[in-house]
């Protein structure tokens, strides 16, 4: 099972939408997948007590992550990294074993013109740290409002072609790192 991840919280997010985008490639390909939204997180995570016991209602994150064979994370780029609610989100997870061994891969939407770089950097390292296996083909999407069309869809075929591109790939390199 594949983890989706949409790195932020924020309501009605682009990479909520960029991630719908993903999601409907995976089922596309007949590959099950679990989409993580941060944005769903139960509120009685972010109380000081969660550090040393979490919450019930964190339960379905932990173990969105815990079950993975993969995990795709989507994240936006907010003042040149990632959000703090992603950053907390990892700290939440049992350590060490959350990521350990876990093939990752990452997407980055900014409304700027690097796509998120920064971010999907700063998640690498962190995820290097884990011990994860980076799949090293990332998409970086600049420019994310100019992207995406009224309805929220991608409304570039080149995009869209290295998201393909992206997910044909990591499947293969899930596949051959975790055998499923």
């Amino acid at each position: 099972m594949i983890t989706l991840v949409i790195g932020t919280n924020r309501p009605g997010s682009n990479s909520a939408k960029v991630a719908a985008e993903i999601e409907g490639l995976y089922r596309e390909k007949s590959v099950e997948l679990t989409v993580l939204d941060l944005a769903k997180m139960p509120p009685e995570i972010f109380h000081p007590t969660a550090y040393s016991e979490k919450p019930p209602a964190f339960a379905p994150f932990a173990e969105g992550i815990l079950h993975a064979t993969g995990i795709v994370w989507v994240t936006p780029e907010y003042n040149g990294g990632i959000p703090g609610v992603a950053k907390y989100f990892i700290d939440m997870l049992q350590f060490p074993e959350s990521l350990v061994g876990i093939p990752a891969c990452f997407v980055g939407v900014s409304a700027g013109m690097w796509g998120a770089l920064r971010p999907i950097e700063h998640l690498e390292s962190i995820f290097k740290y884990r011990f994860s296996l980076i799949y090293p083909h990332r998409v970086y999407i600049p420019d994310i409002r100019g992207a995406l069309d009224e309805n929220g869809k991608l409304n570039d075929p080149a995009i869209r072609g290295r998201l393909e591109k992206q997910a044909a790939g990591f499947i293969d390199f899930v596949r051959k790192n975790k055998g499923s």
